[in-house]
């Protein structure tokens, strides 16, 4: 596929944007470069690829997802705040 104005104009409409006249030039040759680029990426033969993979095997080394309550944190975070209830903040009721 070959980037021209005319192209570039449909962009600019799209993109809601106005590339200033001296810049088209330069724009064209960088769009250009990247619709080669992406059109080498179909050269690739990935028949027997699967479309998913991972980077570990066996797993991922993460932690486990558990909650934790730490009493120490949530003081310091409610001493600042205006109003609070057994834990948490006290905000204004706003859906009736």
């Amino acid at each position: 596929m070959k980037v021209d104005s005319k192209i570039l104009a449909k962009l600019e409409k799209l993109a809601l944007i106005e590339i200033k006249e001296e810049k088209r030039a330069g724009m064209i040759e960088n769009l250009s470069e990247i619709v080669s680029f992406v059109e080498n990426l179909s050269e690739l033969d990935l028949d027997n690829k699967d479309a998913s993979f991972a980077t570990l095997e066996g797993g991922t080394p993460f932690r486990d997802d558990e909650p934790k309550k730490n009493e120490e944190v949530i003081d310091i975070i409610l001493k600042n705040a205006p109003k609070k209830e057994e834990g948490f903040f006290v905000v204004p009721k706003i859906i009736e």
